[in-house]
């Protein structure tokens, strides 16, 4: 194509309205057959910036009933904000302690409210051809000519700029999606101006760049986030020599680096993250730049246990679920660990307990039902009472009216274990008459009851392996037989479990969350033995806290008559 038929083309894509389709702001319906800027011409390509696709595909993705942040759960008030925020068009900083979802919450912003775009293929700052002004500046390119730059706004790189000089209209695009734009910097001392705006590249100047010429330049996080959403964590960690940086791109969305005469403006949408400590300590983060996030909104916890449980089974890893029961109390259980130790007296307050505590501890016990009875018995993995120690490694807390020594926060760890066994297993017998009680204290008259982590509910010849644990003589199911009474409240307390199963069940999948861990399965299997095993565990513990207590455990998980 000559010269002027060129021209005609760029002033016409440059002065017209788009001739197709959006099915998201600035997305064409047929967006991934176009693959060249000669394609991205003859459409009328419009660019919509960030700002607007954030609050176009918030305001469809609301209309349409679809959740715009899944995984983020028991954040309503902090997902409002967020929304107003968008609407709005503010940068936003999110306060709150460790473990609170701030970073995830950008993450997903970006997946989620940021439509794909054209760029230049394999440019790493994502340059918008069709965004070059002016129009003859473009229309020079493509007709074969060099660069030549009429201001000091940098509009597209050197590299983008000889592609499209040499490859004319063939020049290749990608769609390049949100996650792809979206760039993620930790304010730690180590973090450099340099690494935030750029910096002369040695290995261009010696391959015969100007050294203060753009073509010696490259770019830092600000401009490899370009058209899309730069996450600071922690910024009141960041040097305020460094935070000025950020001042002049939130005030006037531009910034310029070192001796370079050129302005940058990387089209960006700031997400910051702090910690309260942090945030209200003078100095931390200079006044200017606090000003500039216009909505500083503040996270928190899950306020409920039903929550921190939903995120639980969301987040863990867990490997062969299908061989894997997860008691709901058990997870009960470990929610209410967390919880209480948030409110614990000697948990440092300000540094806070995160939800990795319990997603982590969730890993730890399913890995103990697995390394203690599953692995050598060839049956599933059904966490207990009896598992619970295994958590200790993941009990990540400060303490502060105590010396944080480990000695002294694994006894406030066990301090916080036995309340919350103490409460969930209390739960399940609410509803026991003192007909029964009366029962189970006349079977326990003379005789014990044994629990072990090595004991299963029942054995027959297709338990025995390599390993085999136990002997038929400590099974629960041949213990019970001189329970009559002890074995009726468990069947009552398991019919209570599945009930709570297939309502939390649904609670999960209108979150969208994977249910398998939670999934019984059918009456008479192992499956069922082990769940009982584990109800065991739980009723025997919740009959030692009642008040009057009815049984008492002696060491070596030995229960007898109170």
């Amino acid at each position: 194509m000559d010269s002027k038929r060129i021209r005609e083309l760029v002033y016409k894509s440059y002065s017209s309205k788009p001739s197709y389709i959006e099915i998201m702001p600035g997305v064409p319906e047929d967006y991934k057959r176009i693959e060249t800027l000669g394609q991205l011409l003859e459409i009328n390509y419009k660019y919509v910036s960030v700002d607007e696709q954030m609050r176009r595909n918030l305001i469809a993705k609301r209309r349409e009933k679809k959740n715009p942040y899944p995984g983020i759960i028991g954040y309503d008030d902090v997902i409002a904000a967020t929304d107003r925020a968008i609407l709005a068009g503010h940068d936003i900083i999110y306060i709150g302690k460790i473990g609170q979802a701030k970073t995830k919450l950008a993450e997903i912003i970006a997946r989620n409210l940021l439509s794909p775009i054209p760029a230049i293929k394999g440019c790493i700052i994502h340059d918008i051809p069709v965004t070059l002004p002016p129009a003859e500046e473009l229309a020079r390119l493509l007709s074969g000519n060099d660069p030549e730059h009429t201001s000091l706004e940098f509009h597209i790189c050197n590299e983008c700029e000889y592609k499209i000089r040499d490859e004319g209209l063939d020049t290749r695009i990608e769609w390049v999606d949100g996650m792809s734009r979206y760039r993620y910097v930790l304010a730690t001392p180590d973090i450099s101006i340099k690494d935030l705006v750029g910096q002369i590249d040695a290995t261009k100047v010696a391959k015969g760049a100007t050294l203060y010429s753009i073509e010696s330049y490259s770019p830092g996080q600000l401009l490899q986030a370009r058209h899309g959403i730069l996450c600071i964590d922690e910024l009141p960690v960041l040097d305020p020599r460094k935070q000025v940086v950020l001042l002049s791109v939130l005030q006037e969305g531009k910034f310029t680096t070192g001796s370079y005469p050129v302005i940058f403006k990387p089209y960006v949408r700031v997400i910051a993250t702090a910690n309260p400590i942090d945030y209200t300590h003078a100095s931390k983060i200079i006044e200017p730049l606090v000003d500039r996030f216009e909505s500083h909104i503040v996270t928190h916890y899950p306020y409920t246990l039903r929550d921190e449980m939903a995120i639980m089974v969301q987040e863990a890893k867990v490997y062969n679920t299908s061989s894997i029961l997860l008691p709901i109390f058990m997870l009960k259980l470990l929610a209410r660990i967390t919880h209480l130790a948030r409110e614990h007296p000697d948990v440092n307050k300000e540094k806070g307990v995160s939800v990795r505590m319990s997603i982590h501890s969730l890993e730890l016990l399913i890995s103990e039902a697995v390394r203690v009875r599953a692995l050598y018995n060839h049956i599933a993995a059904v966490p207990r009472p009896s598992d619970i120690y295994a958590i200790v490694p993941a009990a990540k807390f400060e303490l502060s009216e105590l010396e944080d020594s480990s000695e002294n926060r694994r006894r406030v760890l066990e301090q916080i274990m036995e309340e919350s066994l103490k409460q969930t297993s209390v739960e399940y017998m609410v509803d026991i008459t003192q007909e029964q009680l009366a029962s189970i204290r006349e079977e326990f008259k003379g005789r014990s009851l044994i629990v072990s982590q090595t004991s299963l509910w029942s054995y027959s010849n297709s338990y025995e392996g390599d390993g085999y644990q136990g002997s038929n003589g400590d099974a629960y199911s041949i213990q019970l037989a001189r329970f009559k009474a002890l074995l009726s409240l468990i069947d009552s307390v398991m019919l209570k479990v599945e009930k709570e199963h297939v309502e939390f069940m649904e609670h999960l999948r209108r979150h969208g969350i994977e249910t398998s861990l939670l999934e019984i399965g059918e009456n008479g299997s192992e499956r069922i033995g082990e769940l009982k095993a584990s109800i065991l565990e739980l009723v025997l513990e919740g009959l030692r806290h009642l008040r009057p207590p009815v049984l008492d455990r002696r060491e070596r998980g030995v229960y007898v008559a109170a």
